[in-house]
């Protein structure tokens, strides 16, 4: 029974687990992809890696809606944000990855808001959030 229980805890933050590896991943990208550093395509990487990462690890402690949230705006941010900080189309790296690993984290963040009960019960209009 206690195996069973441990086993529904890891199936039911495994987005959360994901976010962390992307937020690790997008934090070290610049020294991978050989990012102009300082930039804004380093910073914003070193940046919203970090807060992703954070975020997941703090949700993989107690599920919180606003951090949820964040987590899927940073997502949309980061997908974007080539366009945004007009990036070098020369190199496709920066572009690929941060549309993959935005999406990916919007996608994953989404998914969890969707389906995670805990974070239901914080909804406005759910009842007393426990």
């Amino acid at each position: 029974m206690a195996t069973n229980l441990s086993l529904n805890s890891v199936l039911k933050r495994w987005q959360d687990r994901l976010i962390l590896l992307l937020g690790v991943w997008l934090f070290i990208t610049p020294w991978i992809f050989a990012y102009a550093i300082p930039s804004p395509h380093s910073l914003n990487a070193f940046l919203c890696g970090a807060v992703l990462a954070i975020l997941a690890l703090f949700d993989l402690y107690k599920t919180y809606v606003w951090a949820v949230v964040v987590n899927l705006a940073i997502g949309i941010w980061v997908a974007v944000s080539p366009w945004v900080l007009q990036a070098d189309y020369g190199q496709g790296n920066i572009l690929l990855n941060n549309l993959l690993v935005g999406a990916a984290v919007a996608i994953l963040a989404a998914w969890e808001l969707t389906t995670d009960p805990d974070l239901h019960k914080q909804l406005p209009g759910a009842g007393a959030a426990t």
